[in-house]
């Protein structure tokens, strides 16, 4: 792996715990029974040991779709909900945090090649009421190189360690059902010094896809979810995938999320299965299955949503961070040959992952829960995605 492919790890890792989900599984589930389906009618025990693996490092419970040279397979490891025996369910909601990205930076490259965005334009000149710098264009929003204060907390370049909103500890648990706009939320932003120059540098922010969200707003005249039904959940016929807005709830089969944090010196841990997802809005709120996932990405690699030169354009990574519009783009390692292709999320209780080679020959879908371990999350969440990415996307042939 590059040096810059081990950097992205690090501000994956940070990510992640910085969207509040460092609460890990319960030590006690690491015997947990595991079920496993190959669609095809294989039989798969490397992947049941796999997935029962990533479950025993430290979560919860974990689903894993697996498409490669032998087929589609599936499979849950864990619980669905502490206290309980029952497994996740196979075919179960969950929130996909930051994977969210990836759809809205395909609905708005589908307003630049109708012509209506211009993906090197100003931002200001789509959405004025904000006065943001007119060296920020779309691209960069798509990009991360906006250089935009994040409301969810940013270093400064000084060093200086700036809070955003409250989404960690007690007073996140206190407050997990208040409803922000995304308006309010990029005022938020605003209102802080600029980390650097527009186009300068790289850095993972949410609010480029908050801005984003408004902007797909501001050319549709429609609210960026009815955009995505529009454009791409009812033609690809994700019938699981939902925009949540303000509802706290995830409809349908799910597995239950947890929050460990510390109070007062004691920790604690709280179910976070129902929160208001606003905070994250276009920037992470979605919900899908694993087979949505799935089906979302191989359409997307394979031409269907996006002519094809846009598509190479999401597909060219910073040499910084390693991310394209929308996606990272992250070397597969010397024994592996190419790159990978990846979505990745993280959401208080849940983390996700979507994976695959570039002609989708092989790919996997992965969402882990969270419980009460006192594991490093963030190493068990990064140690599960290099296991797939050997396994499934470099393993090449079956068996191996």
């Amino acid at each position: 792996m590059t040096s810059d492919a081990n950097d992205n790890k690090g501000r994956m890792q940070r990510l992640v715990r910085r969207a509040g989900v460092t609460a890990v599984a319960a030590a006690l589930l690491a015997g947990a029974a595991l079920s496993g389906v190959a669609e095809a009618g294989q039989d798969r025990p490397d992947l049941q040991a796999t997935v029962q693996a990533i479950v025993d490092s430290g979560f919860a419970g974990a689903q894993l779709r697996v498409h490669d040279q032998r087929g589609h397979w599936v499979g849950s490891a864990g619980v669905r909900k502490l206290g309980e025996t029952a497994k996740p369910p196979t075919n179960g909601r969950f929130r996909i945090g930051s994977n969210t990205k990836t759809f809205v930076a395909t609905v708005v490259l589908q307003l630049v090649a109708e012509g209506s965005v211009g993906l090197d334009a100003p931002v200001a000149g789509y959405l004025p009421e904000f006065g943001l710098d007119r060296r920020i264009t779309v691209r960069m929003l798509l990009q991360h190189t906006s250089g935009l204060f994040d409301y969810t907390g940013a270093m400064l370049p000084d060093g200086t360690i700036v809070p955003g909103i409250p989404l960690v500890g007690q007073e996140f648990v206190d407050n997990r059902f208040h409803t922000y706009r995304a308006e309010e939320l990029v005022r938020f932003g605003l209102s802080k010094p600029a980390l650097f120059a527009p186009g300068t540098d790289w850095t993972y922010t949410n609010i480029n896809y908050i801005l984003a969200g408004l902007l797909i707003e501001k050319i549709s005249g429609r609210p960026y979810g009815d955009e995505l039904q529009r454009r791409i959940l009812r033609p690809l016929g994700l019938r699981d995938t939902v925009v949540p807005g303000t509802q706290p709830g995830i409809p349908g089969p799910h597995a239950h999320g947890y929050y460990r944090y510390q109070d007062a010196g004691q920790w604690k841990t709280v179910d976070i299965t129902r929160q208001n997802p606003s905070w994250a809005g276009s920037a992470g709120e979605l919900i899908s299955t694993t087979k949505d996932l799935h089906t979302f990405f191989s359409a997307l690699l394979g031409g269907k949503l996006l002519p094809s030169p846009l598509l190479a354009e999401m597909r060219k990574p910073h040499p910084k961070g390693g991310y394209g519009l929308g996606l990272w783009v992250q070397d597969a390692g010397p024994d592996c040959g190419g790159i990978v292709l990846k979505g990745m999320g993280g959401f208080h209780g849940y983390g996700t992952i979507m994976a695959s080679t570039p002609d989708g020959s092989r790919a996997f879908e992965l969402s882990l829960t969270y419980g009460d371990s006192a594991a490093d999350l963030g190493q068990a969440y990064d140690k599960a995605d290099r296991t797939l990415v050997n396994k499934v996307i470099c393993g090449g042939q079956p068996g191996r």
